[in-house]
């Protein structure tokens, strides 16, 4: 929300917004299916893109709405999550930076008992935080996730202390594909606690089979949130200098790509000089995850045909940041980490049949995941959490074609980054010198700086972001991991 609207504003517009939306044909609550990818670019789509083979996202595109100005709330994994299943930036939420161990990433392999007391282990968001399935919960919804979760790894901070009935999948980052081990720290839980079960098993087909299971588990009268967030096409997080820095692909998905000429190449890991994948290889094997993960999302589409759930089942697809490394983000400017457009601004798409969502349109309206929460509780007539402050606005009548999108602005801070878009225009600060003001109408590739040209403006976009920072990270109610209170 704008620092400057009151609360009672923000409360009253949300009742409004709630009371007054409507959906079509079926008087039956819908069945919600999230999918998430990991890091997939702005670009990584076989309708945009004749590198890359994603006929089923192609189809989901084709069948629903794409959207072509959809935001993240921060430009890297953990407090993008936070923020679309909260509906709350960041910095309200509490978790506005990584919850990982940055020792991994100069070779060193934890052992049990010291891997037990680090950040990583016993950091999380904060307990008072409300999330979706929690949401949904009080309208009968049956709720699992298979996949990334990234939010923490205790038992207070783990899926089903947060409304979910079901857990299949890793907890932090990333993970290597085949062992499931986070630089030699095995990941991967069911419900609460951690299975070794299917380890050797490539990660994506198994969160493909768990998400099939539950759907065909499901009873006819049984609402369902299905939240399916890959770690694909994310690099594998391995301690192997040849596996770390690529993302692992089955063969027969590899096979689908031109062989490189080049697989490997002398450079530098953990301060040694060793064999690394070039980017040659690196490209095509994000490539190869990206289509496989493709056809288990094609599964699961192909699931909701069979059981007759297409019309009634709302899909949201999108990543959880843009691109960075081998990924493609098109004309977009930088990439994961950064807070141009390239970081933040990300593959989007909706169907929903019953729901009146136009199918094989780009809906260009300012939207973000951020509205994923007051959305869903329209669409399902839940409750919205009392006395809780949210930053996401109901999006179906701008979906439809009804409304243009409520959204005016959204504010981007990871660590000495900062970002702020206010209508089309957008003011950039990468740190040293990097950056400036851009007219995202003209200029999507925030190539041209007008800052020298239209100082006006941004002085109002940086006047704009110290109210939100000071709304939202200095005068809101405190929440944890990151902040002392």
């Amino acid at each position: 929300m704008r620092a400057t609207n009151s609360l009672a504003a923000l409360f009253l517009s949300i009742a409004v917004w709630v009371a007054t939306d409507t959906f079509g044909q079926s008087d039956e609550q819908p069945n919600i299916l999230l999918i998430v990818s990991d890091d997939q670019g702005y670009n990584d789509l076989g309708l945009l893109n004749g590198d890359i083979i994603t006929p089923n996202l192609d189809r989901l595109a084709k069948e629903g709405t794409r959207l072509t100005s959809f935001y993240v709330a921060w430009p890297a994994c953990t407090p993008s999550r936070g923020a679309f299943l909260s509906g709350r930036y960041p910095q309200r939420n509490g978790i506005y930076d990584m919850i990982r161990n940055e020792a991994p990433d100069y070779g060193y392999k934890y052992d049990p008992e010291t891997y037990a007391i680090t950040w990583e282990r016993i950091g999380g968001m904060d307990v008072r935080e409300i999330l979706i399935p929690e949401v949904l919960k009080s309208e009968g919804y049956y709720s699992g996730i298979f996949g990334k979760w990234d939010l923490g790894i205790s038992k207070r901070f783990l899926p089903l202390a947060k409304g979910f009935n079901e857990f299949y999948g890793l907890v932090n980052t990333g993970i290597d594909y085949y062992t499931h081990e986070r630089y030699g720290v095995h990941s991967m839980y069911r419900n609460n606690e951690r299975t070794e079960e299917d380890k050797g098993a490539y990660a994506t087909y198994l969160f493909e089979r768990e998400a099939l299971r539950f759907l065909d588990e499901r009873k006819q009268d049984e609402p369902f949130f299905l939240y399916v967030p890959f770690n694909a096409p994310h690099v594998s997080s391995a301690l192997d200098p040849k596996i770390r820095g690529t993302v692992q692909a089955p063969p027969e998905f590899e096979a689908m790509y031109p062989a490189v000429e080049t697989a490997y190449q002398l450079g530098t890991r953990y301060g040694e000089e060793t064999l690394v994948p070039t980017r040659e290889k690196r490209k095509r094997d994000f490539r190869a995850a990206t289509t496989c993960m493709d056809a288990s999302i094609g599964k699961i589409l192909d699931t909701l045909d069979r059981k007759g759930l297409v019309d009634n089942t709302i899909v949201i697809f999108f990543a959880d940041n843009g691109g960075g490394g081998p990924a493609d983000n098109g004309a977009l400017r930088g990439g994961k980490g950064d807070t141009w457009e390239g970081g933040v601004r990300v593959l989007s798409i909706v169907r929903w049949p019953d729901g009146g969502i136009p199918a094989g349109v780009e809906n260009n309206a300012f939207l973000t995941g951020m509205e994923l929460l007051p959305s869903l509780a329209a669409a399902t007539g839940a409750q919205l959490p009392e006395g809780v402050v949210l930053d996401g606005y109901n999006w179906w009548p701008t979906l439809r074609g009804e409304a243009e999108s409520p959204r005016q602005d959204m504010f981007w801070k990871r660590r000495g980054l900062r970002g702020a878009r206010v209508g089309d225009w957008k003011w950039v600060d990468m740190g040293e010198g990097r950056g400036g003001l851009f007219n995202l109408a003209e200029d999507i590739g925030e190539s041209r700086d007008l800052s020298k040209t239209r100082p006006d403006m941004l002085a109002r976009l940086q006047r704009r972001f110290d109210e939100w920072y000071q709304e939202t990270m200095i005068e809101a109610e405190p929440r944890g991991p990151f902040k002392d209170f």
